[in-house]
């Protein structure tokens, strides 16, 4: 290592002089020494203070240009050596070498930025900040016969794209092209999961996702799907995921999605539709995903479920009922959810059976089933009274209701059971359904719902409420005395951040209790002629006609 230290001061002085040969032969010795002991020798550079002296070597006109750029891209494996070579102003020199047409230079100056940026976002955002983007890309498009080259820019892409501020850089270039391009001409399994990789992060941005729709990326990836679905070879397996995966990923941006679907007789939306049958489980799980991606919109909807998208959907269900896969499980019954969305589609859908083949699922211990089953029926009976009569009475279905309103655990499902008991009233008004909810102890679970942070859900528990009382106030007196609905009741109309309709809902309830003597009393009691005859003059109209009607109920019954 004595050499070392002379190397070290002779290169300080040949630095200075430029003395190319003799410079040469130093930054030889030192790429010797740093690939016998990296560590070893980089600390030796650090204590010697000539990472200062790089900065000046840096010149994109000199023969040792490459060679000083690749001591800092070694130096720089050290995490020690990373913050030393930002004091030492490299960064700004690196930078401007991306402009060099020496492919060498090239190489080794984005090895060397990578190495000091490796894994310091803040960093990585000062080289976006200072324009590296277009001009790697600008690389790519130039030198694709260079695969060490290639392989710089994808890992460079790779760790940029990991960062929100690089996506609309990257919108901006022509990255989309350049990547399918590239990709087109790969076999190897290896450089498609490189490229994978920057897809991936930089298909979560809209614009990017359409970019890559229109330079012809699902039609490779659909071909990988193609060429690897009967394969059982660990790559191939991979490659079908990632494939499949990245595919449902271009869905999500609304343009790429209505791009792709091309009024339901698109070759993609087609080639989709293939995998729901298909055996393989991760087909069936992009398939419906991508389904549910496409009902997004009405008119989408509508299409599919005309064109018996419902029977594929509940064949796939019917396969995954005992011990089935559960992700399918969630997919099916998420673009079941979607579908059910347009007035029209409802009844459709019910008369096909969904319904049915929805409860087969009641039994599900696993939250993220239960919240599209609950999500499903909701929306299925939303507006449709018979639907709601006939789910309503059934005991087994309300009873998984009440049991899943107490799921602490899974906010999700607490809240859509709550949801979907407030609905089966709502949408039946229908007595036998209130006296099944009462029965299976679903009262108290709407009253705590009254309470909810969500002015939706408030509101959909106090219509609920309103009908158990206007229809059925003898059966459920007792739960609504115990579950203090009459004092919620007062604390909402006395709140000031209540929301109109609430206020509205709660005094509609209360003149509905007046028919119960216990409740009745409850009412007294709590002196709520002081509160309502407060709000006869708020500024919202129905609230204050509301006001005078219930305080006119209240002395007429006081």
């Amino acid at each position: 290592m004595d050499n070392l230290s002379d190397t070290l001061k002779k290169l300080k002085i040949t630095a200075v002089d430029r003395t190319e040969d003799s410079l040469e032969g130093c930054l030889d010795c030192l790429l010797q020494a740093l690939a016998q002991n990296n560590m070893e020798t980089s600390e030796k550079i650090q204590g010697s203070g000539i990472l200062q002296l790089f900065a000046s070597l840096l010149i994109p006109q000199s023969s040792c240009t490459a060679k000083v750029a690749n001591i800092i891209a070694e130096v720089a494996k050290n995490e020690f050596m990373r913050i030393p070579c930002v004091d030492a102003g490299l960064i700004s020199p690196l930078v401007q070498l991306l402009n060099s047409k020496d492919q060498e230079v090239l190489l080794q100056t984005g090895r060397a930025l990578g190495n000091i940026c490796y894994d310091s976002h803040s960093l990585q955002a000062q080289l976006i900040n200072m324009g590296v983007i277009p001009t790697l890309v600008k690389l790519l498009g130039i030198h694709c016969q260079n695969a060490a080259l290639t392989e710089m820019c994808l890992v460079a892409f790779g760790n940029l794209a990991e960062l929100e501020s690089s996506k609309e850089q990257f919108a901006s270039t022509n990255i989309a092209e350049e990547l399918v391009k590239l990709f087109k001409k790969q076999i190897e399994h290896d450089k498609r999961e490189m490229i994978f990789e920057v897809l991936a992060p930089l298909a979560e941005n809209d614009a990017i996702k359409l970019q890559l729709v229109e330079a012809g990326l699902v039609e490779c990836l659909l071909e990988i799907v193609q060429q690897k679905v009967d394969s059982d070879k660990e790559d191939d397996i991979a490659e079908l995921k990632t494939a499949s995966d990245l595919m449902v990923l271009l869905l999500l941006g609304d343009e790429s999605m209505q791009k792709l679907f091309e009024g339901g007789k698109g070759n993609v939306f087609q080639r989709v539709l293939s995998w729901i049958p298909s055996n393989n489980h991760q087909l069936q799980l992009a398939g419906a995903l991508a389904i549910a991606n496409f009902a997004r919109n009405d008119g989408n909807c509508i299409h599919m479920v005309d064109n018996g998208i419902v029977e594929k959907l509940m064949d796939l269900l019917d396969r995954h009922v005992e011990d089935g896969n559960v992700t399918v499980q969630h997919a099916a019954l998420s673009a079941l959810r979607n579908l059910a969305i347009p007035v029209v589609n409802k009844a459709k859908m019910l008369s096909a059976g969904v319904t049915e083949a929805v409860l087969k699922f009641l039994k599900s211990e696993m939250p993220p089933v239960q919240f599209k089953l609950l999500g499903t029926l909701r929306m299925l009976i939303d507006a449709q009274a018979e639907a709601a009569e006939q789910l309503g009475k059934n005991v087994k279905l309300v009873e998984r209701l009440v049991e899943w309103c107490e799921a602490k655990d899974h906010a999700g499902v607490m809240g859509e059971s709550n949801r979907l008991l407030s609905a089966l009233i709502r949408h039946s008004k229908s007595k036998d359904v209130i006296k099944t909810i009462v029965q299976s102890g679903g009262v108290k679970h709407l009253v705590t719902m009254a309470t909810s942070e969500h002015v939706i859900m408030q509101n959909e528990a106090l219509v609920a409420l309103a009908l158990i009382a206007a229809l059925e106030l003898g059966t459920a007196e007792k739960d609504l005395e115990s579950a203090k609905l009459v004092q919620i009741l007062h604390r909402l109309l006395e709140d000031e951040r209540s929301a109109p309709e609430i206020k509205y809902n709660s005094m509609v309830l209360i003149c509905a209790l007046m028919g119960s003597e216990s409740l009745h009393k409850e009412v007294q009691d709590l002196a709520f002629l002081d509160v309502v005859s407060k709000l006869r003059s708020h500024e919202n109209k129905s609230v204050a006609q509301q006001a005078s009607l219930t305080e006119q109920r209240l002395t007429v019954d006081s």
